[in-house]
């Protein structure tokens, strides 16, 4: 086995490797700009023209779960707190049929562009609005933090230039977009997938090749306490246990891929409802091969760095870092690799960010333009469409420019995506799964729900859980001995997501703070969907009643 040594930086090679991957995916969208006549009409810009076919559905499915967050956090979360991450393994296989059997012929069989037409035709136009309202904000959150996050990891680590990439990532998902509409999404998805796999192979064969064998890397992460699958411990306020991941994971993730518009969108845009079935369980493959591809590196990082941990060492200024400084220490004798490892943690942003920045065009035009300017033509609306997508992409841009004078606001805003996440999956879930529910139970439920999760979920970012609830694994740093040069020491500024600004220190810890602000992140989601299914089926109750005897006495 190699001992590490100083770590290798960017060379040319690397960066015609990015930019390559930028160049397709922009030719892609210039190819969909023009083929088969162009996008004509909004639905063929927004939906494909409901043509699209299960593989690549599947895999634009798989692309756009998989951020840059999830190439360099993952990792890096399987290092610090063991394999018990793969659980999600069954809990993917619990959302794609949710997905598929509760969600999926409910919007199919509607044939609507917008998931929130369905709140119109179940309830209301107001709660049309409240749920397309929270979509846009949360999206945009989100979508800034996904564009931003990787480039500062990566430009820490790499020296790779931090706003090139954020406007170059900007720049050419809001041109492939605009150009291309659904068809370019989900076709450079597609590309970005076999990059995405690409990437984390060279890392896995060279790892595995340097360590002495896959054996070697299960070994050491064995006799590291990695390989803690299995946590059956009930408390919820325990972060990742296998009850936390099944049912509070099913949540998060059903609230994504269920009701979500960037991943309803897509199977919605597919030629029959069994083409849109299959593309869900094709996806779940996809899935789990990521997940198995992540998981491992995180193992690998770990059987590298088991004497000699780079982040308590201080050559990284926090855990994103990791994955980077991995792939430049093991890779630098590859010209190019580097580059594609940087390419595979883009392909993740562009693919996300390009499926919301389609779907905010898509929420927009349909819930907030089409409902109150019915004269406009089908032309006209494409070209709004397109128009959107331009503005969108810029407020992207600016978010993630926010994003960077925020720093630990990050971490908030991530958690924002499960706090809206779980309300609004409630509201559908109330639509579909409860006959008598009525607009005023969905309104106040959703209100109920939403607060709940803001609750919770602030006061988890201001009183942080203790160390025993988050359990993190030992790490050592008693092999960093002379073989690791004293200039090797990385001169970094402080990466924002290990700490929180709301983050109040020296407090007295009160029952609130030690039980229901500890709740696993998990949980938030799911506090927030049953909150709203509850109290919206409460309300829905007395009024519906009410409603029925008004209405009796009326016309009597």
């Amino acid at each position: 086995m190699d001992m590490p040594r100083g770590i290798g930086t960017f060379v040319v090679w690397d960066y015609v490797v990015f930019a390559g991957m930028l160049v397709i995916s922009a030719a892609i969208g210039i190819y969909y700009a023009f083929a088969g006549g162009g996008q004509q009409t909004s639905k063929d810009f927004l939906m494909g023209g409901r043509r699209m076919t299960a593989v690549p559905v599947a895999l634009s499915l798989t692309a756009s779960f998989m951020s840059a967050v999830t190439v360099l956090g993952t990792p890096s979360e399987v290092y610090r707190f063991g394999a018990i991450f793969s659980i999600f393994a069954f809990t993917y296989f619990f959302v794609v049929v949710i997905s598929a059997e509760v969600f999926l012929p409910v919007f199919y069989k509607l044939g609507i562009t917008s998931t929130y037409e369905y709140l119109e035709l179940r309830f209301n136009k107001c709660v049309r609005l409240c749920g397309t309202v929270l979509f846009i904000v949360q999206t945009i959150l989100y979508t800034g933090i996904v564009i931003y996050a990787p480039a500062l990891a990566l430009n820490q680590v790499t020296g790779f230039d931090l706003w090139g990439a954020v406007v170059a990532t900007g720049v050419v998902c809001t041109f492939y977009c605009t150009l291309g509409g659904l068809k370019a999404v989900i076709w450079t998805d597609v590309f970005q997938v076999g990059i995405m796999v690409a990437g984390f192979a060279s890392v896995i064969i060279q790892a595995a090749v340097i360590q002495g064998g896959i054996s070697t890397i299960l070994n050491d992460a064995y006799n590291g306490g990695r390989l803690n699958f299995w946590n059956f411990n009930p408390n919820p306020l325990q972060r990742h246990t296998f009850w936390t991941i099944i049912i509070g994971g099913t949540f998060t993730w059903s609230s994504i891929y269920g009701v979500n518009q960037s991943q309803v969108q897509r199977y919605i845009s597919c030629k029959s409802r069994f083409q849109a079935k299959l593309s869900l369980y094709i996806n779940l493959v996809g899935l789990w091969a990521i997940l198995t591809c992540s998981v491992f590196c995180g193992l690998a990082l770990y059987s590298r760095y088991r004497d000699c941990d780079p982040w308590t060492a201080k050559k990284v200024s926090a855990p994103d870092q990791l994955m980077p400084y991995l792939v430049l220490d093991i890779l630098q004798d590859y010209p190019g690799l580097p580059g594609l490892f940087v390419a595979c943690a883009y392909s993740g942003t562009l693919s996300t960010v390009s499926s919301s920045i389609n779907a905010l065009a898509a929420v927009t035009v349909e819930d907030l333009i089409k409902p109150y300017f019915r004269s406009l033509s089908e032309r006209s609306l494409s070209w709004i469409s397109q128009g959107m997508s331009v503005v969108y992409g810029a407020l992207c841009i600016g978010m993630a420019a926010l994003a960077s004078l925020m720093g630990a606001l990050l971490q908030a805003a991530l958690s924002i995506f499960g706090m809206v996440g779980g309300p609004l999956m409630g509201l559908f879930a109330l639509g579909i799964l409860v006959p008598f529910a009525n607009s005023i139970g969905a309104l106040v439920g959703l209100m109920a729900g939403f607060a709940t999760s803001l609750w919770v979920g602030i006061g988890a970012q201001m009183y942080p859980p203790l160390p025993e609830r988050t359990l993190p694994l030992q790490l050592d740093i008693q092999g960093c001995n002379s073989t690791y040069n004293e200039t090797n020491l990385m001169t970094t500024t402080e990466m924002p997501f290990t700490t929180s600004v709301f983050q109040i220190h020296n407090v007295q810890r009160t029952p609130l703070m030690d039980n229901w602000y500890s709740l696993s992140y998990l949980y938030f989601s799911t506090v927030g969907t049953l909150v709203t299914l509850l109290v919206g089926i409460l309300v829905s109750l007395p009024t519906g009643l009410l409603c029925g005897i008004f209405f009796h006495l009326l016309f009597q």
